[in-house]
């Protein structure tokens, strides 16, 4: 007779003692199996939370850059509403130099905006204003060379009074740089003056007198605290912009066609709005950067409401009002409120409270391009559905 042992098979003549050691070293390995499955499982605990690490950051990094796209969107629309939406979600520290560094770097700004919130009277907005002209470096620079690199990083608004800040803020700063060219930064500023009035003169089809070298020679004469500035500095100056104008920014606008510039869809549809009662709202609609914008007019510069479509289902409806209907909404969760906000009629700008988003198009052929455009703008977030599978599980086995 013989015994069997997970280990093979065992005689039967054995000791005592040698069944105890046979025992022994079953035990010792299958402790050892246990421990390597432990390690294997640590191991993979472990290689789990750096990938969910690394899928949280980037989504945190994707989240982070739709909203600074949508900050961008508001400057242009509005610029102290825009600055105050990066601020409030702490995408821009509210410091004269992080807002000049922002509106120097102008990733995406409109430079029309850009010189209108720098032109304006507010303290705050004047300390912006030196910041951001501290942020050019205009050494060994010639008066027209630095006039070149200031008037490209935005537009000079149109009030008298914004351009003649922006232009002392500059002579301070080349003077700074260049101690010794003039005598004052009045002298600066008045020839700075004095050589766009000459770029415009000089090129300017409408313009049919052109002013020569002599006469912009003339014109500046006593501006250095009462002296004459060099002949040779005023033909430098003279020929700079004779041979190559100022190259001025294109004035690109604040209206709808530039800032939401090549949408995904717009058109006209119809929104379902109130509480108890509900009525029809005709919206202009437009789809982009995987939001939903609705306004009241084409000509609007904000829009009435922005629905972000991330983790957002769409699917057709009956409506017994209208045709052609859809709605957005939250799946496995209708309850819950959408993520979106809406300007109030005083200006206020709110969160949504709607669980669902029904809306109705002209056509039956508008609708299902609409849903297609829609579905294919909707984005998913991998963190949102685990933790939708997580609850789910959560309450299954609470059931059970």
């Amino acid at each position: 007779m013989v015994l069997k042992t997970e280990d093979g098979v065992v005689p039967e003549d054995l000791t005592p003692e040698e069944r105890q050691e046979l025992e022994n070293i079953r035990r010792r390995k299958l402790e050892l199996l246990q421990d390597i499955q432990r390690l294997k499982d640590e191991i993979a605990e472990v290689t789990n939370e750096i990938e969910n690490l690394g899928s949280t950051e980037e989504r945190k990094n994707m989240q982070r850059n739709k909203q600074v796209a949508m900050g961008r969107k508001k400057f242009n629309m509005d610029p102290k509403k825009g600055i105050q939406f990066l601020i409030e979600n702490d995408l821009l520290k509210n410091t004269c130099g992080d807002i000049a560094q922002f509106l120097y770097k102008g990733e995406g700004l409109n430079k029309t905006a850009i010189g209108d919130y720098l032109g304006e009277r507010d303290d705050f907005n004047i300390q912006v204003l030196h910041a951001f002209v501290e942020l050019h470096e205009f050494t060994d620079l010639n008066l027209v060379q630095a006039l070149r690199q200031f008037l490209w990083s935005f537009r000079l608004p149109g009030e008298a009074q914004k351009i003649d800040r922006m232009m002392e803020a500059f002579a301070q700063r080349y003077c700074q740089c260049n101690p010794g060219v003039f005598q004052s930064t009045d002298t600066c500023y008045v020839l700075s003056f004095a050589i766009i009035m000459l770029n415009t003169s000089l090129h300017n089809p409408n313009v049919k007198d052109k002013p020569t070298v002599e006469r912009f020679i003339a014109m500046n004469r006593g501006i250095n605290d009462g002296g004459d500035l060099p002949e040779d500095l005023l033909r430098n100056l003279y020929e700079s912009i004779k041979n190559e104008p100022f190259k001025i920014p294109e004035d690109d606008g604040n209206d709808l066609t530039h800032t939401f510039f090549n949408p995904d869809r717009e058109g006209w549809l119809l929104k379902l709005v109130g509480g108890r009662v509900k009525t029809w709202k005709r919206r202009w609609f437009i789809l982009t950067d995987n939001c939903l914008y609705y306004f009241e007019y084409t000509t609007d510069k904000e829009p009435r409401g922005i629905i972000p479509l991330e983790n957002l289902s769409i699917r057709e409806v009956e409506d017994s009002k209208k045709p052609n209907c859809f709605e957005l909404y939250i799946p496995d969760n209708k309850d819950q409120v959408i993520k979106a906000c809406k300007t109030e009629a005083d200006g206020r700008v709110v969160e949504g409270n709607h669980t669902f988003y029904r809306i109705s198009a002209p056509t039956t052929e508008e609708k299902d391009e609409w849903i297609k455009c829609i579905k294919a703008a909707i984005s998913r977030d991998p963190f949102y559905e685990m933790l939708a599978a997580r609850k789910k599980k959560v309450s299954s086995t609470k059931r059970h």
